[in-house]
């Protein structure tokens, strides 16, 4: 009685079109208080317990750095690497924004981000080069959805939420099916750009891969320090996700300046001299070295007892290995001048590096308080406030549904009919792929995961895998109509209709949907990963 009640108030209300959040709350409170034994006090201890959830509070700093990097500039310089890398390809400009959409993604978390960053640039590019808009913007829709497979992802935060999963392992799930996804959709642009006779960029030589991926480095660094970080146990995903947001902040308004008080500001104005330009980059080469080396050499040492990973001795090789890289630098670009040019181009570069760092220091209070970092935080204010606004309702239910075993009678029902885990996994995909079509990622999970989570442990089905399984059921949810969230963004950068943009998807969500197949019935795809570097995963029934 109260399993129908409660599902025909959610969907019942759904179709009136209360928003998601509301129907599932308020769906709660009513079964709670007419037609459950539970008492109303715990409503308002469920909301509380799940507003103390500290594996949620890695969402809020996940949303603040993918807004810093959208804005940043940091889209640009992937997709310039991303050409550099495999535009030479017959129909490399798309494989080059497909793989743009997985590193982004990487720094992300957020499908409809990804869509906005890297769409914006090389939709455009695409078109002048001869890729009709309709290729391009299926592509991007398709690509896109890896936001939210590749780690770290903030969809995979709200299943460890909702399930008690450990979320360094989910994010390390997620590594193998994304890159899996990748390829496939790159292959597919292959076999159709031959078939179509599209173009290839000439190839541009080693120098602009290394040219390019130094121009994207500090973004990409942003990928180690976050999964470096969780895995060489140096801090938790929580912690990970705020080290993301304080790194994107200093990235996008210090180092790339593409935004704030430094806009605009080069590092190194055209009116210097080659001898301190040549002075300043070895020393930036130097200082980078450095601190990557201390980082990554921290990660890697962590635990170690070891006088060799003691701070110093790591200082020691970090100082003379950055002054070597220096020292390199000054002599190959002096043009025969050898190491007599090392102290000239040093000391030449001294007042630059004097010049950007006050700039930098007299600039730092008005960063927190300018324009662009003020609409970039409150925009991520509002995506933090809308989810997990969902996400504390959506608990509420899984609240309800628990205290009324209804996971235990749908698991009891569905073991007498006959069901095995082969057949249990087949209505998971289908059950998820039609309410992907109607609701966002994070409710919809939040709804399921509760449900079929049990079920799923009850028939040996590993619960990393079934979160991967759920994630990219979300991602082809993302790409199909009425309420794709891909499919609307890719719309407004493209000014395409949405039926449009349905139609040009359509041939790669058939790639997505072949991916989901290979990702159900290999799950070795998903766990193999994750069990090598972290163990399985403990479950308590």
């Amino acid at each position: 009685m109260e399993i129908t009640i409660l599902f025909v108030l959610v969907f019942g209300l759904l179709f009136l079109g209360v928003p998601v959040a509301v129907s599932l709350g308020l769906s709660s409170v009513l079964t709670i208080a007419f037609f459950s034994n539970d008492s109303m006090s715990s409503v308002a201890l469920q909301l509380f317990t799940a507003a103390q959830n500290y594996t949620l509070l890695a969402i809020p700093f996940f949303v603040l750095a993918s807004a810093f990097m959208s804005t940043g500039g940091v889209a640009r310089r992937l997709i310039r690497f991303a050409i550099a890398t495999v535009g030479h390809f017959r129909g490399g400009l798309a494989m080059a924004s497909v793989l743009a959409c997985m590193l982004f993604a990487a720094l992300s978390g957020s499908s409809p981000a990804t869509v906005v960053a890297i769409g914006t640039i090389a939709i455009a590019g695409m078109r002048q080069v001869g890729y009709s808009k309709e290729f391009a913007a299926g592509i991007i829709a398709n690509a896109g959805t890896l936001g939210i497979l590749i780690p770290p992802s903030i969809v995979m935060v709200v299943y460890s939420a909702a399930t008690d999963v450990s979320v360094g392992r989910m994010f390390l799930a997620g590594v193998i099916p994304g890159l899996v996804a990748g390829l496939m959709l790159m292959i597919a642009i292959y076999i159709t750009a031959r078939v179509k006779n599209l173009p290839a960029e000439d190839w541009p030589g080693i120098s602009e891969v290394l040219t390019a991926g130094k121009d994207a480095g500090w973004g990409l660094f942003l990928i180690i320090i976050i999964l470096g970080g969780i895995y060489g146990g140096v801090f938790t995903p929580t912690e990970a996700a705020s080290v993301a947001a304080v790194y994107s902040f200093f990235v996008a308004l210090f180092v790339y300046r593409d935004m704030g008080p430094l806009k605009g500001i080069p590092w190194v104005e055209a009116s210097e001299d080659r001898t301190a330009r040549i002075g300043f980059h070895g020393i930036v080469y130097a200082l980078s070295f450095f601190f990557v080396w201390m980082i990554l050499s921290f990660f890697a040492t962590d635990g170690v007892e070891s006088e060799w990973a003691s701070f110093s001795s790591r200082s020691l090789i970090g100082v003379v290995g950055g002054g070597l890289i220096a020292f390199a630098y000054i002599v190959w670009r002096s043009q025969g001048k050898g190491s007599a040019a090392i102290p000239r181009a040093l000391r030449a570069a001294l007042p630059v590096l004097g010049q950007n760092a006050w700039l930098i220091v007299r600039s730092l209070p008005a960063a927190f308080f300018n324009g662009e970092t003020r609409k970039v935080t409150v925009d991520a204010a509002k995506t933090t406030v809308m989810l997990m606004f969902i996400i504390v309702n959506a608990l509420l239910f899984a609240h309800v549904l628990t205290s009324e075993r209804i996971p235990q009678v749908i698991t009891g029902l569905m073991l007498d009919a006959g069901f095995n885990w082969f057949t249990f996994l087949i209505a998971v995909n289908v059950l998820l792929l039609i309410g992907g079509q109607f609701m966002e990622p994070s409710g919809l999970l939040l709804i399921v995961a509760p449900v079929v989570f049990p079920i799923a442990m009850e028939l040996g089905v590993d619960p990393v895998h079934l979160g991967i399984i759920m994630v990219v059921n979300m991602e082809i949810g993302m790409i199909t109509p009425p309420i794709g969230l891909n499919l609307f963004v890719t719309s407004g950068i493209t000014g395409m209709s949405l039926v449009q943009v349905v139609k040009a998807s359509l041939p790669f969500v058939a790639v997505l949907f072949l991916f989901l197949i290979l990702v159900t019935y290999l799950p070795i795809l998903s766990t193999w990963l994750p069990y090598q570097l972290m163990g399985p995963e403990i479950v308590t029934r």
